[in-house]
């Protein structure tokens, strides 16, 4: 399930924003006479400072320590070398301030054949055509994607043999690639080392490389990204070096973690609810075995949120599946367009995670209180329409979720599939039984340097709403739906420039976006949303609210930031700001 707030806490302090850099000696550097590559390359390729992206107030000026003008040829002659420019000159004249670089490129040394004996296909690896410069970059890279693609594929018991022939006299270069891929590796033995606190069974619960499997480096990597996980280790080390007649052995090393208890204070805006104040407490390895501890709070003008979570990792299994332990209880006062919801609510769960798939079942219990915002009291149409009173809802629930991304804070290809079922339980003769289903499918490819994604979810109720709090019916509008809202705004749609202030029992909601990059980490979008919500179960003839916009991803390693502005296409006064941390597809 998406989180359903997005919280972008503003504790960004740039060092070249709020303070001068440090003075050193420079010298103003300009090139000329270079062909084959821009200015700003060049810069790079030396060390030249020049304004960040964020001193936009700066005049750009590239500039060069004075430490650096005795390496300034040898880096020039180094860069044109691994770009197959053997024989370029540089002249170079300084003054006391500046410094004048004149390049002469010359002839580049370009690949004459390749050569190819492989019993694996080497089609989609080599890269590099003949007549094109010969970049040694590029002819180490590619050697490294065969390695990793056989590896990735099995085969780590492979000969390889890469060899570049280059001809300085008439600027040609033979490229010659000889493999052998060998027999199909298996994983072996799995030991662990370095536990104290935690039992063997909970690092083995984590490990993707299982004894008898297909060798795959990419099982190594997705067995870090679990271990990490359990937020219980210091450091991981695997160690898949020895091999015994294609059986691979996989040793495990950890540093349980130290620093276990982690606090963290913030203020925030969050989308939906605006400012707001966040507080946590996370203790990890929580009584040892990766249990984990965590108490969070915050406040803002919309809602008051407090809550406590347990988790504890392979409390048990069943023929070697692992099976997790988590709880949850809370409190929140949340308001939305029309109403108020308070609600204090448990949950406990059973899960097993595996290499991509998620699989939780569990119990939930909330006693709900739902009444009018004082501004609507006095309309009884309102007051019909929206199930006011205190509800007590008990129900088993179910969610699966598969995830065959490449990379869950920017994928780039794969896709995303999760289904949701609860079942409500009746407690007394006004309640009502009900079943809550939401489904969502995710689509990511890479054309290049474009990056296509597609997301359609669609939510169903069956059973009568009468007895069902209004909170527990559909909604639309956020990052995750329809981004020319707020969060949770739109209720039944009328028209589509129109909606109601009360929950569908029907949702759809199909989003498509392009993101593409536009300078260095910095990437632009274009998206559109399009939105139904019914009063009625099963009905997917409703009206639909269709929004388009664009949006800005700046990269950074805990995902993209994003920021969206969308309109309703068929009224742009309508248009919703979204600010969000990770990816929505």
């Amino acid at each position: 399930m998406h989180h359903k707030w997005i919280l972008f806490t503003i504790l960004f302090f740039s060092t070249s924003l709020l303070a001068e850099d440090i003075k050193l000696s420079t010298h103003t550097i300009h090139f000329s006479g270079q062909q084959q590559f821009d200015e700003a390359t060049l810069q790079d390729a030396i060390g030249v400072d020049s304004k960040s992206f964020f001193q936009f107030w700066k005049e750009d000026i590239p500039k060069i320590k004075d430490k650096l003008l005795p390496t300034l040829k040898p880096s020039l002659k180094s860069f044109y070398d691994s770009e197959g420019f053997y024989d370029a000159k540089f002249s170079i004249k300084e003054t006391n301030t500046t410094v004048d670089v004149t390049i002469e490129e010359n002839v580049p040394v370009k690949i004459n054949d390749i050569n190819i004996s492989s019993d694996y296909d080497l089609s989609t690896l080599i890269t590099v055509k003949n007549g094109e410069i010969f970049k040694a970059k590029d002819f180490i890279a590619i050697k490294n994607n065969i390695i990793q693609a056989l590896l990735k594929d099995g085969y780590c018991s492979y000969d390889l043999d890469t060899k570049a022939y280059v001809d300085l006299d008439i600027h040609k270069v033979d490229l010659k690639y000889l493999l052998k891929k060998g027999g199909v590796c298996t994983f072996g033995e799995v030991s662990v080392k370095g536990l104290e606190s935690i039992d063997a069974k909970i690092v083995e619960s984590r490990v993707r490389a299982t004894k008898g499997e297909r060798f795959s480096n990419e099982l190594i990597k997705d067995t870090y990204s679990s271990l990490y996980g359990l937020d219980a280790f210091d450091r991981v080390l695997i160690n898949y070096d020895r091999k015994f007649y294609n059986v691979v052995p996989i040793d495990i090393t950890v540093s349980e973690i130290e620093k276990s208890h982690h606090y963290c204070v913030g203020v925030g805006y969050d989308t939906f609810v605006g400012p707001r104040l966040r507080t946590q407490y996370i203790k990890k390895n929580f009584l040892g075995n990766a249990q984990k501890f965590k108490v969070k709070a915050s406040w803002s003008d919309k809602e008051y949120l407090a809550e406590i979570e347990f988790f504890r990792p392979a409390l048990f299994d069943i023929s070697d599946y692992y099976i997790d332990f988590g709880t949850k209880v809370g409190y929140s006062n949340l308001e939305y367009e029309g109403f108020i919801e308070e609600k204090g609510y448990g949950r406990v769960f059973l899960g097993y995670t595996d290499k991509k798939l998620m699989l939780r079942a569990g119990l939930g219990l909330e006693n709900i209180n739902i009444s009018l915002l004082d501004n609507l009291k006095e309309d009884e149409e309102l007051t019909r329409a929206i199930n006011e009173g205190t509800f007590l809802l008990f129900y088993p629930y179910i969610n699966i979720i598969y995830d065959g991304r490449d990379s869950k804070l920017n994928p780039k290809y794969g896709y995303y599939l999760s289904a949701y079922l609860e079942y409500g339980l009746a407690y007394d003769e006004d309640a009502t039984d009900y079943i809550k289903t939401l489904l969502e499918g995710r689509a990511i490819h890479t054309l290049g340097d474009l990056t296509l994604a597609v997301v359609g979810k669609v939510g169903l109720i069956d059973g009568s709403s009468d007895g069902l709090s209004e909170s527990k019916l559909f909604f639309a509008g956020g990052s995750f739906s329809n981004r020319a809202y707020g969060y949770n705004e739109i209720g039944v749609i009328i028209s589509p420039t129109e909606y109601s202030i009360e929950g569908a029992m029907t949702m759809a909601n199909l989003s498509f976006e392009a993101d593409y990059p536009i300078w260095g980490d910095i990437y632009g979008a274009v998206f559109t949303d399009n939105t139904m919500l019914s009063a009625d179960s099963y009905d997917f003839s409703g009206e639909i609210i269709t929004s388009a916009g664009v949006g800005v991803r700046y990269m950074t390693p805990i995902g993209p930031f994003k920021l969206d502005v969308g309109f309703n296409v068929h009224d742009t006064s309508q248009y919703g700001i979204q600010f969000q941390i990770g990816q929505s597809f």
